[in-house]
């Protein structure tokens, strides 16, 4: 795109732009953070800060920075975003009723556009009423049921909701730790990751497994992590939390694979989610013991990309896969 900076060059065309970086860092400023806070993302273009940041940062403000740095002129962009597009496959989930938790925000949220979008009826299901209301209106036929799923009563207005026959269930909610090592953990922060990763997605599963049998299919997959796969990757209550998360993967998908339900998992890297709200205040120890490590990590995914992965997995594009773990993350797994 040569000297010619728009909201869809990369954000590391802007940090090497001699008049581009002073902008952004500029941009940054006000929120307390670096340039170098952007490295995971500076293969996507700027443009998608506004709905990467969650509000932090406006479309009016990133169309300020792209008039600033052309001189008052916005520069005509012809053609498509560089870099992945989403593909959708047309009736790909037609005539099937999918179960997606965490459905309100991040992953979870663009799992459920996605299938709804490939003529899926979705059951929408997390503990954030108002978001998830937002995205029942904006998907045609999607159904909306805002509760916690380590709650029996709330996993009972679920399967309610879902009706007679339930043809996929993606495990998707989940919350993050503050990185404490065993010695720091206040068991708190153990029983809430427990209680949501492990627990949450048993009881829901569990609810879920009759209306399959007696279909004689269905599929399932889990969301785990990075650190289900090393122990480098976040504090030991999310870590033994995910880990919990491949054992049912595996011991479920041996357990019903004959009766023709498929259940797989999917070992994100980083993404680009709201799921770090949940960490807190971090764990100094923690966050030195990890740093060097997850500073190896590849540029973080957006969550339709692990939308991709995921709906994979749950169609039937998926059939001869039981007890997989696909590691979404970039390669960082391979490290």
């Amino acid at each position: 795109m040569g000297d010619v900076l728009s909201g869809r060059s990369s954000i590391g065309e802007w940090l090497s732009h001699p008049e581009g970086r002073p902008l952004i860092e500029e941009l940054l400023a006000g929120s307390g953070r670096d340039a170098e806070a952007l490295a995971p993302v500076s293969g996507m273009p700027l443009e998608q800060l506004v709905e990467l940041s969650q509000g932090a940062f406006s479309r009016e403000a990133v169309d300020d920075l792209v008039l600033r740095v052309n001189g008052g002129v916005m520069p005509e962009v012809e053609g498509v975003a560089p870099g992945w597009q989403e593909r959708l496959v047309p009736g790909r989930f037609e005539g099937k009723t999918v179960i997606v938790t965490g459905a309100a925000s991040g992953i979870g949220r663009a799992t459920a556009s996605r299938i709804a979008r490939e003529s899926g009826r979705v059951v929408a299901a997390d503990i954030n009423a108002g978001p998830l209301d937002e995205l029942a209106a904006e998907l045609p036929g999607a159904v909306a049921v805002a509760g916690d799923i380590s709650q029996a009563s709330d996993v009972e207005r679920i399967i309610a909701a879902a009706g007679e026959r339930i043809d996929g269930l993606a495990n998707v909610a989940g919350v993050m730790d503050d990185f404490s090592p065993l010695h720091e953990l206040d068991d708190a922060v153990w029983e809430r990751a427990f209680r949501v990763n492990v627990d949450g997605l048993m009881r829901l599963t569990r609810a879920a497994l009759p209306s399959m049998l007696a279909a004689g299919s269905g599929s399932i997959v889990n969301v785990a992590s990075e650190a289900s796969l090393r122990g480098n990757a976040a504090g030991v209550a999310y870590t033994a939390s995910k880990h919990a998360v491949l054992g049912i993967t595996r011991n479920t998908a041996f357990m019903y694979g004959p009766s023709g339900i498929r259940v797989n998992a999917v070992a994100p890297g980083g993404v680009a989610t709201g799921i770090s709200a949940s960490i807190g205040e971090m764990s100094e120890f923690g966050r030195q013991r990890t740093g060097g490590f997850t500073g190896l990590m590849p540029p973080v995914a957006t969550a339709p990309q692990l939308a991709a992965s995921i709906t994979f997995l749950l169609s039937d594009d998926g059939v001869n896969l039981n007890g997989a773990i696909l590691p979404s993350d970039g390669g960082w797994s391979v490290q």
